[in-house]
């Protein structure tokens, strides 16, 4: 039996694992790929990828991360009281 994961190595030399999925028997494959989806989703590849884009500045990075901070904050406060 093969293992749940692989690890691979890209042209660069550097390591990474591929997000797998198993077919169940009988199941969809609609089905087993809206399962793969929703793992990709759960583990950030997509959101991974997108941020490996481009160049992101040290400065960029720090504000778009205040931001977010500043939105988490925003929402906190915003339902203590509920």
């Amino acid at each position: 039996m093969s293992p749940l994961w692989t690890t691979r190595t890209d042209q660069e030399g550097s390591e990474f694992e591929l997000t797998e999925i198993r077919l169940k028997k009988g199941e969809p494959v609609d089905r087993a790929l809206r399962r793969l989806k929703k793992k990709i989703d759960r583990e950030g590849t997509l959101k991974e990828v997108r941020a490996h884009r481009h160049f992101e500045k040290p400065s960029e990075r720090r504000r778009r991360k205040e931001k977010v901070a500043r939105f988490s904050a925003m929402l906190s406060a915003r339902y203590a009281d509920l």
